[in-house]
């Protein structure tokens, strides 16, 4: 039992700290479900922010990994020596990952593995003559990381503008939101416009100042805005045609979200870079890393060259050992091939709450979905008092009273956030669907009533 206002002290992270609602604080975790210090359970469906990919039953096995790591070695950096947990994990990882993603430079989670990939794209271009290339292409509402760096790529305004000039010359791009654009049922001219626009912003921008495009394999801001079928390949030719490097942002989609190692891997290629954080551990840790090809790292062998950029807990052995059970779980269990085998059963399940007044759309892939909310029958956005009122304030609550763990979020969409845990059976699936079903449906009846009364 807590002795005092856990608000007193703490500042939680993207939070109305001035909040005095009551504050979820959660004590332990089982299976797909964690439990607050009152002890009532609840669903996690969001695999505590795209985390928690094992779930909580894993604790014993990883806490045997991480006393046994910390009686031998409770730490040594990576910087310019080694310990043979990161080595191994940087052997595993060039193993199960696709192409020639076989260097390893690890970090302590998302933004740090993205401003990593950006000074890494730095030095590689500097390194081969081209040191003009200062700018990078992202996408529009796309969500990178907080650390100024990342957040020169991050395509939502409202979390910048604050923060003074961006750290980094960005460009943003159309993202890949099907419903309600003009050609959005034409998946064909859908994508050629997404390429054409992209195109034209590098011959604005000029072909040969730009380092590196970086966008995730489904994106999550805007809600689960899976691409159209060529657009991968697409954005891979544009980039090798102009000596773009091309940068997956695989911290939420990798590991096993969209039922691969990579996300990308699911949409037919092999990026220059990938940022990976939270799954790398399913949570146990936290550790990211930026997987580098071939091509990139080549410059970095060179003699006489030092790679500028390094960070004291990367790679720390804890977190490495951690990582590498956890790569030993997902082939011991078969998570990856659970997911690809459930994805159908969940979505179908999603599907059925198209019904509901209120759900405009699901979309998604793998165990990552959204479905967005909207306010009537013809899919008419949310304006923003209604947002406020129904993503800040009713649906919240209405999630935590029905056990329910999810993330409504709102971008401009009013969306709903599910991700549960990669080993989720059909039953997990049902109990997810019927929360879900309930929480919107109770939503769709107050949005009415609120509309009638006001």
């Amino acid at each position: 039992m807590l002795l005092s206002d856990p608000r007193d002290n703490l500042l939680l992270h993207f939070a109305r700290n001035g909040n005095t609602d009551p504050l979820l604080v959660l004590e332990r975790g089982a299976g797909p479900y964690v439990f607050d210090t009152e002890g009532k359970a609840y669903f996690d469906g969001l695999s505590s922010l795209f985390c928690a990919q094992l779930g909580y039953s894993y604790g014993e096995e990883m806490g045997q990994v991480a006393a046994a790591q910390l009686q031998q070695l409770a730490f040594a950096t990576v910087w310019g020596s080694a310990h043979p947990a990161a080595v191994e994990l940087s052997h595993a990882l060039a193993e199960i990952l696709p192409g020639d993603l076989d260097h390893v430079f690890f970090t302590n989670g998302g933004s740090e593995s993205v401003e990593s990939a950006w000074k890494i794209v730095r030095q590689y271009h500097v390194a081969r003559g081209e040191p003009q290339r200062t700018k990078a292409i992202a996408r529009d509402i796309a969500y990178h990381g907080v650390t100024l760096g990342a957040l020169a790529f991050t395509g939502v305004p409202g979390y910048k503008a604050q923060f003074g000039p961006p750290a980094i010359d960005v460009t943003h791009v159309a993202n890949t939101n099907a419903f309600r654009a003009p050609d959005g049922d034409d998946e064909p001219a859908f994508c050629r416009r997404l390429l054409d626009e992209l195109e034209a912003t590098i011959q604005a921008e000029g072909p040969d100042t730009i380092a590196m495009l970086i966008a995730e394999p489904v994106q999550n801001a805007g809600g689960c805005l899976t691409p159209p079928a060529g657009y991968w390949p697409g954005l891979r030719e544009i980039c090798d045609r102009h000596g773009i490097l091309l940068c997956a942002d695989e911290v939420i989609c990798g590991f096993g979200r969209l039922g691969e190692w990579l996300g990308s891997e699911r949409y037919g290629i092999v990026p220059d870079l990938a940022t990976t954080a939270k799954g790398l551990t399913s949570a146990y840790a936290p550790m990211g890393a930026v997987m580098v090809s071939g091509k990139v790292a080549a410059p970095l062998y060179e003699p006489g060259l030092t790679l500028m950029h390094g960070i004291t807990f990367a790679g720390h052995p804890l977190c490495a050992a951690i990582a590498l059970q956890n790569l030993k779980i997902f082939q011991r269990d078969n998570v990856l091939e659970q997911v690809r085998a459930n994805e159908p059963y969940l979505k179908a399940g999603l599907d059925q709450l198209r019904g509901l007044p209120i759900v405009g759309d699901v979309r998604g892939a793998g165990y990552f979905w959204a479905l967005e909310l909207v306010g009537d029958d013809d899919d008419a956005q949310l304006d923003a008092d209604t947002r406020e009122w129904l993503l800040r304030g009713y649906l919240p609550a209405r999630l935590l009273e029905a056990g329910l763990i999810a993330r409504p979020d709102d971008r401009g969409d009013a969306v709903l956030h599910l991700a549960p845990p990669l080993t989720c059976t059909h039953e997990d699936i049902d109990t997810l669907v019927s929360r879900v079903g309930d929480v919107l449906a109770d939503c769709g009846t107050e949005l009415t009533r609120r509309r009638a009364t006001a």
